[in-house]
């Protein structure tokens, strides 16, 4: 049975806990915040942030470093043009993002470490299953592999845009360098998660056409888990 994208979107979105920072399912009352997430500051939506900059800077890298080996896994298991094609537009994007970062963690004397330290449990679970996520993708090849990637993107790219509205929140002086980082990260993010959620719709349509790919479960793709909270509503692409 056809499944509608709109449900391939909701089960991702709730699986998703995107490929950067830690989430938390809800802001808890002042003064009340739990101990293990006293290194984390900021809240849009539920979504929260490093406010150390080190640990800002290790999230971000290691989040433009999943980007990069997904799109690399694309660019050699996807079947569609379009996907390919998207795949190496993230993996061009999000090498040049993550040199600036890494050079100006160089300026700063600060050394960036490939895996971030997990804030608390729940970015811990959301990490292991990024590599989950990451290994149950390479079994995957041609229309399931597709639709499994797209879907993720769009999912990933709605959670990271929180995120980094968090980190905006968390440290509202910046250097004027970061400050430009996370400016082309709102900026980027947002075209990212359009054109990715462009392609799965032709997909849907196309699943809709030829009958294929209709039972795969899209949602297992999703990265890590949000404990509940919800990725922002999504239109329906226009025909």
């Amino acid at each position: 049975m056809k499944r509608t994208i709109q449900g391939i979107i909701v089960t991702a979105s709730l699986l998703t806990g995107g490929l950067a920072l830690a989430q938390a399912p809800s802001s808890p009352p002042p003064g009340q915040m739990k101990k293990a997430e006293k290194g984390m500051a900021g809240d849009f939506k539920g979504f929260m942030a490093p406010k150390d900059e080190k640990a800002l800077l290790e999230h971000l890298h290691y989040a433009n470093q999943q980007e990069i080996k997904l799109g690399q896994l694309a660019e050699k298991n996807a079947m569609n043009a379009e996907v390919k094609s998207f795949a190496s537009m993230m993996v061009k994007d999000h090498t040049a993002m993550d040199q600036k970062l890494m050079d100006y963690a160089k300026s700063k004397g600060v050394k960036v470490a490939d895996m971030p330290k997990p804030a608390n449990d729940m970015e811990k679970k959301m990490m292991a299953q990024d590599k989950a996520s990451m290994e149950e993708l390479q079994v995957l090849k041609g229309a399931a592999f597709d639709s499994a990637y797209m879907a993720g993107q769009v999912a990933d790219h709605d959670a990271t845009l929180g995120k980094v509205m968090a980190s905006k929140q968390a440290m509202p002086t910046m250097d004027p360098q970061m400050t430009a980082m996370m400016q082309e990260l709102t900026q980027k993010v947002p075209a990212h998660r359009e054109q990715a959620w462009t392609i799965l719709g032709k997909l849907d349509d196309g699943m809709a056409v030829g009958g294929s790919g209709g039972d795969m479960d899209h949602g297992s793709m999703g990265h890590g888990s949000t404990g509940g909270t919800t990725a922002p509503t999504t239109p329906a692409p226009k025909k």
